[in-house]
């Protein structure tokens, strides 16, 4: 089974960035004028899971908890590591996290939409 994450913003080209750039995954693919929508495909190619971010000419309206956020599970320390330094490096605040497993076991970011970004270092525990 494969599974896509999709959610509508207000900047595709800010998420864009920040999920490339900043947290390494890949455009795999993208449309425009799709019925009024734009969008990309963002994740790595040998994964069965992707993000889906689309962008229209209607207002995208987030509401969120803080304890909603998406959990990244970096394979190594030093894959972990490379991604808080260029984290800090791109000047992005940490967040500290209302559930306090998270601060034990990650660390908190959010993305340019406000949303909660997990970089877990359970993996490499």
């Amino acid at each position: 089974m494969n599974f896509r994450f999709a959610r509508h913003t207000n900047d595709l080209a800010k998420l864009k960035t920040f999920y490339t750039n900043i947290l390494g995954f890949e455009v795999l693919g993208s449309f425009e004028n799709h019925d009024n929508y734009n969008g990309i495909f963002i994740g790595k190619p040998n994964l069965n899971w992707h993000l889906e971010f689309t962008q229209s000419n209607e207002q995208a309206i987030h509401i969120f908890d803080e304890d909603d956020a998406l959990v990244f599970y970096p394979e190594t320390i030093e894959e972990y590591e490379r991604l808080i330094f260029k984290i800090r490096l791109e000047n992005i605040p940490f967040v500290t996290s209302k559930n306090p497993y998270w601060n034990e076991n990650g660390r908190m970011i959010l993305d340019p939409d406000g949303y909660r970004i997990i970089i877990s270092n359970l993996k490499i525990k």
